[in-house]
């Protein structure tokens, strides 16, 4: 079943807009940090960009912010704000908000303009996260998001790559935040091709096993 075939209603978050800003907490989002921290030691100002209008004050970017990780040979991105980074407000104690953080990995070449590169991949994240907020859809690992476009997903929407899997992120571990359990899904971009194979969780399990990375690589070949 693709991401597109599922269709789940959240409850409205309440909206904290009237707390004063010394009384937000933060207990959330520094959880996540301390993660990405913790596989990333000493990146304590990583890339990072924030939303300038947030949601619940009318903008349209459901995520509060994006911090990039330098992996080396990679980018690691991670959301904020598809758990309850702040305090808790959902009634359901065991879980943080949607449940998940979006991550990704993009391979790093001598990019034309590396910085519009990162910058499209946010604007991505902020594009599927907002399916959750404005449609009620939650993704989950193994499944893929297929659209049929046949435009690449990078900033140039020149490569061969055009859509994405939905995997457990294997370089950070879920954890439990005072807000409840958060687990970190990665997209892992996809060829046309690949992606019309694509109908079961099984299928996916497959083609990611023969895909042998997570890491999104704009230069590779389609396996299929």
């Amino acid at each position: 079943m693709g991401l597109f075939d599922k269709l789940k209603k959240k409850p409205e978050q309440k909206i904290i807009a009237e707390a004063d800003a010394e009384d937000v907490r933060t207990d959330g989002w520094d959880a996540i940090t301390r993660e990405f921290e913790r596989v990333y030691p000493g990146q304590t100002s990583p890339k990072h960009y924030g939303t300038i209008i947030k949601w619940i004050f009318g903008g349209n970017d459901p995520l509060d912010g994006i911090s990039v990780y330098d992996g080396g040979t990679f980018w690691h991105f991670v959301s904020y704000g598809l758990t309850e980074i702040y305090g808790k407000e959902t009634e359901n104690k065991e879980i943080s908000g949607y449940g998940y953080e979006l991550t990704f990995k993009l391979k790093k070449y001598d990019f034309e303009d590396e910085e519009a590169e990162i910058r499209n991949i946010c604007g991505i994240l902020q594009t599927i996260a907002r399916i959750t907020f404005t449609k009620g859809e939650i993704f989950r690992p193994n499944e893929y998001l297929y659209t049929g476009q046949m435009a690449g997903i990078d900033a140039g929407r020149k490569c061969n790559l055009t859509g994405f899997i939905a995997v457990t992120d294997p370089t950070v571990s879920a954890i439990d935040t005072p807000n409840g359990h958060v687990e970190f899904l990665e997209l892992v971009g996809m060829t046309d091709a690949e992606l019309r194979t694509l109908s079961t969780v099984g299928s996916v399990m497959d083609i990611y096993s023969k895909l042998g990375s997570d890491i999104t690589d704009y230069q590779r070949k389609s396996i299929v």
